[in-house]
């Protein structure tokens, strides 16, 4: 293999990294916040308001329901706008943000469900705050949720940002397209699934040991 073929794999490996951590980060900085809103707004709860829950809800419920390519394709004036241009890096995680930030939404929503509502009710009858109850209630036990949400997209942003490459996007996507399957170089293809083998068992690795190091229980 040529020290060019090896440079391409090690530019795509770093875009795909890249892409990744970018939407990653951006998506939980909304996503999280969005997902205990979705919860704490629900009838019932501490902060509840059945209507806003409501439009949330359908808002987060459209987001998950439009497959990637369609919203990659669809956004595409957005992204120019954002950071003016369709294609690389920086456009292709501008989609995969949008992409993430319902999904966060609903496994964040999730993971608080499973929180015992005895210890909501316990803080409020000491006085808490609804401010105090998410920060010192619902957020420390749901932490080992959260972190597995968080590991769960960061593997589907990974397959997502292979569809991406193979639109533009860059990254290991684009190298297994261009490179792998337009050149009929079946090796490429496999140097490319291997490395995002690798990355989605890191991933999960590192996930499933903040998972067991956030475990008070």
């Amino acid at each position: 293999m040529s020290s060019a073929l090896l440079d391409l794999i090690l530019r795509a490996t770093l875009d795909t990294l890249y892409m990744v951590a970018i939407s990653g980060v951006l998506a939980a900085l909304v996503g999280i916040p969005l997902g205990v809103l979705l919860y704490v707004t629900r009838p019932g709860q501490v902060l509840a308001q059945p209507v806003v829950s409501g439009v949330l809800g359908v808002i987060t419920n459209i987001g998950r329901s439009i497959p990637f390519i369609i919203l990659m394709v669809a956004i595409i004036p957005f992204t120019r706008m954002l950071v003016g241009t369709s294609i690389g890096t920086n456009a292709a995680a501008v989609p995969l943000t949008i992409a993430a930030i319902p999904f966060i939404a609903r496994l964040v929503e999730g993971a608080l469900n499973e929180i015992n509502p005895g210890l909501v009710e316990a803080a409020q009858s000491m006085g808490a705050t609804p401010w105090q109850i998410i920060t010192r209630v619902l957020l420390p036990e749901a932490r080992g949720g959260i972190f597995t949400a968080m590991t769960v997209t960061v593997v589907t942003l990974v397959s997502y940002s292979a569809m991406a490459g193979a639109v533009g996007g860059g990254g290991l996507g684009d190298l297994g397209i261009r490179y792998g399957y337009n050149r009929f170089n079946p090796t490429i293809m496999l140097i490319t699934v291997a490395i995002l083998v690798v990355m989605v068992q890191g991933f999960q690795s590192l996930g499933d040991y903040l998972v067991r190091k956030s475990d008070h229980k």
